[in-house]
C-alpha cells in the first residue's frame, strides 16, 4: 500500500490533518460505523464530552485492532457531536491521539441536533491496509 497526503495549504498542519489521502494498492479497507462512549455491556456514558470523547476514541482503538489494523493506517474520520462549542473546548484529546498515533487522516466535523441516547460525540473511520 502506498499513501500520499495532499495538502495545498500549510494552516491544517497546526490542526493535525490533511486536506486529501491518497491511497495506491491498498491490500483491504475498513469502514469502520461511528464509536461512541458505550461501554461493553451496552450502556451509553452521560458523562461529559471530554470523557465520553476519550472512550470513544478507545472503542475506535478496539475495533481496528481487532479487525488487524493499525491506527496510523486512518485515512478519514468524521467527527459527529451535538455541540461544536464543547467538543472544540475538549480538541486536544483528539489533537494528541491523533499525534502519538501518528494520523494524518482526511476528515469532516458535523454537529447534529442529537445522538442516540445521552451521547454527546460519534466517530466513523475508515482505515486501509
Amino acid at each position: 500500500m502506498e499513501k500520499r497526503e495532499i495538502n495545498p495549504w500549510k494552516w491544517q498542519d497546526a490542526r493535525n490533518y490533511v486536506q486529501a489521502v491518497e491511497v495506491k494498492n491498498p491490500e483491504a479497507t475498513l469502514y469502520i460505523s461511528g464509536q461512541t462512549a458505550i461501554d461493553s455491556e451496552g450502556i451509553s456514558s452521560k458523562a461529559d464530552m471530554r470523557t465520553q470523547l476519550k472512550k470513544a476514541l478507545e472503542n475506535l482503538e478496539t475495533v481496528i485492532k481487532e479487525a488487524g489494523y493499525e491506527l496510523k493506517n486512518i485515512v478519514r474520520l468524521n467527527v459527529y457531536t451535538i455541540s461544536h462549542e464543547e467538543f472544540f473546548r475538549e480538541w486536544d484529546v483528539l489533537q494528541d491521539w491523533t499525534v502519538q498515533n501518528g494520523i494524518k487522516q482526511s476528515g469532516t466535523y458535523l454537529e447534529v441536533k442529537y445522538l442516540f441516547e445521552t451521547l454527546k460525540v460519534e466517530l466513523e473511520a475508515t482505515v486501509v491496509r
